[in-house]
């Protein structure tokens, strides 16, 4: 009788298409090419994480940049007014007080004009 480590290799198939789960057609069945399908996925997914929070600042900064245009400034020169101003707010912050409250809004681009 030949050693084949059976339930070791059956095992760490089944793990591997539980992974695959979802895909479509042979990238969830075949062994080989579900493992490169989730490798793939998995190496992607580590690189979109990043991409993310790129995406999501460009976001805010769209979102600052309409909302300073509105009240007549630009988005650099209002950047440039709360860092004088010594304003520690995030863009992620300061793109929701621009949706949810203009009036507070209003007031930090006031105290960025000063400075």
């Amino acid at each position: 009788m030949r050693a084949t480590n059976a339930p070791a290799s059956r095992e760490r198939r089944r793990r591997r298409l539980e992974l695959a789960k979802g895909f479509r057609g042979a990238r969830s069945k075949l062994f080989r090419t579900a493992t490169e399908a989730v490798d793939r996925a998995q190496r992607l997914a580590t690189a979109h994480r990043k991409l993310k929070k790129r995406d999501f600042r460009h976001l805010w900064i769209a979102r600052i940049n309409a909302a300073t245009r509105a009240e007549g400034i630009s988005y650099s020169k209002f950047i440039a007014g709360l860092i004088k101003a010594g304003v520690t707010l995030n863009r992620k912050m300061l793109s929701e007080i621009a949706i949810q409250d203009p009036a507070g809004f209003k007031q930090i681009v006031e105290i960025a004009k000063k400075a």
